[in-house]
């Protein structure tokens, strides 16, 4: 088969289509014919060199794909060949087949096409689980999304919406930010013109969010997110964007009696992320189904092209951007 190799750590021209050893299924896993896989931050971080996939993974980029159930390894029940299925993986998704354990497979839901579907299991993983499962936001709470017209944002502003809860996002530009208020969202601010503490606090009347999801992590942010945060607020930090360190007034975070969380969803173990799969599947393949969720697409590109949708990454995009096999 063929996949996308990074011949050395770099830019996007580091990227390669080249030929490589068919993966076979081990023992709970099924073998699937990608369709297409979606691009996620965290390939851009491993093409570069800073992110090294976890003990046993592959060692291809692509963290979710959709396809077609080729072949099942020993002890898998419940599925079959010819079933059209998307995956949360831990690599491997940017070739034309990948070994997936059968836990993490989830039916490409109602209303969804095949190729659609690649861009669902990794941003609605990583929002269930940081924003409900382990932030715990309830209905008729606010949710701040740092970075609201991207894949985890835009899937972040319909899921909140969808479970009754108020949405503020930043962005940084007004076009990305009428995207995410034609998705739901009630508060608006422009990063690049705005303070988001001001803005949040104002909109608030002084009391803040109760939940920020936070793909930005330290530098000036860390701080900023909590004065930002309501009394019994939650920080959910899901990225490094803003870099790796941060100053953090404990006195602000004891006064809110605040919690700050941080978590890596590929670097899971199997159970934990199985967990994640099948609480996906029972609360939010539902909303999918009723249009009330739905994947949002930048653009398609050829596999053959990963260069160019890194390049896309790095620069302007609403929603996630897809690789079609050949």
């Amino acid at each position: 088969m063929h996949a996308i190799t990074v011949s050395e750590p770099g830019g996007p021209e580091k990227l390669t289509w080249s030929e490589v050893p068919d993966p076979v299924p081990g023992e709970g896993e099924v073998l699937v014919d990608v369709a297409a896989a979606a691009v996620n931050r965290a390939d851009i971080m491993q093409r570069e060199g800073n992110y090294a996939p976890p003990p046993g993974a592959s060692p291809y980029l692509g963290l979710e794909c959709s396809g077609t159930i080729a072949a099942l390894g020993p002890g898998v029940s419940g599925w079959s060949v010819g079933d059209e299925v998307c995956a949360l993986l831990s690599g491997g998704g940017y070739a034309e087949k990948v070994a997936v354990p059968a836990v993490l497979l989830l039916p490409v839901p109602k209303g969804v096409t095949l190729i659609q579907a690649a861009g669902l299991p990794e941003v609605v993983c990583t929002v269930w689980s940081n924003v409900f499962m382990v932030a715990h936001l309830r209905a008729g709470e606010l949710l701040l999304i740092q970075g609201g017209a991207g894949g985890i944002g835009t899937m972040a502003i319909q899921l909140a919406k969808a479970l009754g809860d108020r949405v503020a996002v930043t962005a940084g530009s007004k076009a990305n930010l009428d995207f995410c208020a034609e998705l739901g969202a009630d508060i608006l601010i422009n990063y690049r013109e705005q303070d988001f503490v001001t803005e949040i606090k104002r909109a608030t009347d002084g009391a803040g969010a109760d939940v920020i999801l936070d793909n930005m992590g330290g530098g000036e942010y860390l701080d900023r997110n909590v004065a930002a945060l309501a009394v019994n607020g939650r920080l959910a930090i899901i990225g490094l964007q803003g870099g790796t360190k941060g100053e953090l007034n404990i006195a602000a975070l004891l006064m809110k009696e605040g919690a700050i969380t941080a978590t890596s969803l590929r670097a899971r173990p199997l159970k934990e992320k199985a967990a994640i799969v099948a609480a996906v599947r029972e609360h939010v393949w539902p909303l999918i189904a009723a249009g009330k969720v739905r994947p949002v697409i930048d653009r398609e590109l050829p596999m053959t092209d990963a260069a160019e949708a890194h390049r896309v990454m790095d620069g302007k995009h609403i929603g996630k951007v897809l690789l079609i096999a050949p």
